[in-house]
């Protein structure tokens, strides 16, 4: 470890680092030196996997890690240096939120922070190692950045259980009220480990998947079937994160949000050497429907991966939208809505592969080519339509198959039907004919073919778009 401190500001004298802010310093940096502190926040610059990053930490022993003014222009300070160096900044919580001493001058503080989270936004990656208690203006801080790391005694919440108590009546403790399995489910943290080190280690891998982006290459990697993971019937439900990691080098996948929306699974890996997005619905959940939050989950995901330049993977199992009251008054139409924005406005390479159905809306959403996709393959026993074709034809020939009494002869009838309207109106040979699908290959040659399809699609490239948080 390097220890050479700078000056805070020009005439500043230079300030020891504390211990606890050194030691976070120390696990998280190949090597570091402190460039600023202030009260209660010390910040260095060093490499993290070899990647040139700013970290500012809260230290949690001068007045619990609570912000004041000159703790806050600190983190502004670090986060305009990311900016205009263009690196990613990382920031190390655990704080009470705004000095109750400092009054509005610390909430001005925090308003400040804020600003300058919000503007750095899709500029360079923002990621937080929540380690304790972040409450107030130190949960808002972290929930503003692109990527939430949560160590086990991580807590992020408003207010904390007194003033909840005092509030409402409700008895409840930290651990219930912000920790890793609460917020893990509520979407606010992307990353939950059960130790420490495993939380440095994941924002580590972070940093370097979204900074070293690669190119994609063939390789010879030798893989097992990604098909043989598929059950045999259409109609069994199964998890497709085996099938993600069958598909990424080294079966290497970082998954986000995993607790939260889990019809829909988002994370980061490697293809060919070039990180890539991976967006899949998951037919273990919900049949693989996509619902209110799904929309929230992939659709921000989908906007941070185009502002950092992250091509798209997009795998495809899905019957439609969920149904329901529900859904409709958890407003599926608004936030289905920002996938379907932020997929057609994306300006990084997107590919999509449809491994069993792609049904109605949907399937528009989900890596279309009319939505943009730049490449779509589709598995052999693939179905894309409006809905599943005996489903329509329920609808289409409602009549003639009330009219039919046996059982069995309805069934049959059904059968022919669903099978007339294949022919008829399409499905995956049509959607060949018109250039909607690009091709039908083998799920053994899928990698390769996603491998040749990044290549072509030339050097990684970001839209430069701020991301909203959730």
């Amino acid at each position: 470890m390097t220890t050479q401190l700078e000056p805070a500001r020009p005439g500043d004298t230079p300030r020891a680092v504390s211990a606890v802010c050194a030691e976070r310093f120390d696990a998280l940096f190949d090597t570091w030196r402190a460039i600023d502190r202030g009260e209660g926040v010390d910040v260095a610059r060093g490499a993290v996997a070899g990647v040139d990053t700013v970290a500012f930490a809260t230290d949690p022993g001068t007045q619990g890690g609570a912000l004041g003014a000159d703790g806050c222009r600190a983190i502004v300070a670090a986060t305009e240096l990311a900016v205009a160096q263009g690196i990613p900044v990382v920031g190390i919580w655990r704080s009470g939120g705004a000095r109750l001493g400092e009054g509005v001058d610390s909430l001005d503080g925090m308003a400040r922070v804020f600003a300058v989270k919000s503007t750095a936004s899709g500029r360079v990656l923002q990621l937080s190692l929540v380690v304790g208690p972040s409450a107030g203006g130190a949960a808002y801080g972290p929930a503003l950045t692109d990527v939430v790391v949560m160590g086990p005694e991580g807590r992020i919440f408003v207010t904390g259980p007194d003033v909840v108590r005092n509030a409402t009546g409700e008895d409840v403790d930290m651990e219930r009220l912000g920790g890793p399995d609460t917020q893990g489910r509520s979407g606010v943290a992307h990353v939950v480990c059960e130790t420490d080190d495993e939380a440095v280690r994941r924002s580590r891998a972070i940093i370097e998947l979204t900074s070293r982006l690669g190119s994609a290459h063939d390789d010879d990697e030798e893989r097992d079937d990604p098909g043989e993971l598929l059950p045999g019937s259409g109609r069994r439900a199964y998890d497709v994160v085996p099938i993600v990691r069958a598909l990424l080098d080294g079966g290497e996948y970082l998954e986000f949000q995993a607790g939260w929306a889990r019809n829909v699974t988002t994370g980061l890996g490697r293809l060919g050497g070039r990180t890539v997005g991976v967006v899949a619905t998951n037919p273990l959940h919900l049949a693989g429907c996509l619902d209110a939050s799904s929309g929230d989950k992939s659709g921000r995901f989908v906007q941070w991966c185009d502002a950092l330049g992250i091509a798209l993977v997009f795998l495809v199992d899905v019957p439609g939208y969920l149904p329901g009251l529900g859904q409709e008054e958890a407003g599926v139409v608004r936030r289905g809505a920002k996938l379907l924005h932020a997929y057609a406005t994306a300006s990084v390479p997107r590919l999509t592969v449809v491994l069993r159905k792609a049904f109605g809306g949907a399937y528009i959403a989900m890596g279309s080519r009319g939505l943009g996709a730049d490449h779509v393959l589709a598995w052999p026993e693939a179905r894309i339509g409006v809905m599943g074709a005996e489903a329509a034809v329920e609808i289409l020939h409602r009549r003639e198959l009330v009219a039919i009494a046996d059982e069995q002869d309805r069934a049959n009838r059904l059968a022919e039907l669903a099978d007339d309207y294949l022919t008829g109106v399409g499905g995956l040979e049509r959607a060949l004919e018109t250039g909607v699908v690009d091709a039908v290959v083998a799920p053994a040659a899928t990698r390769r073919h996603l491998i040749a399809a990044l290549r072509d699609s030339g050097a990684p490239h970001g839209s430069d778009r701020p991301n909203p948080p959730l």
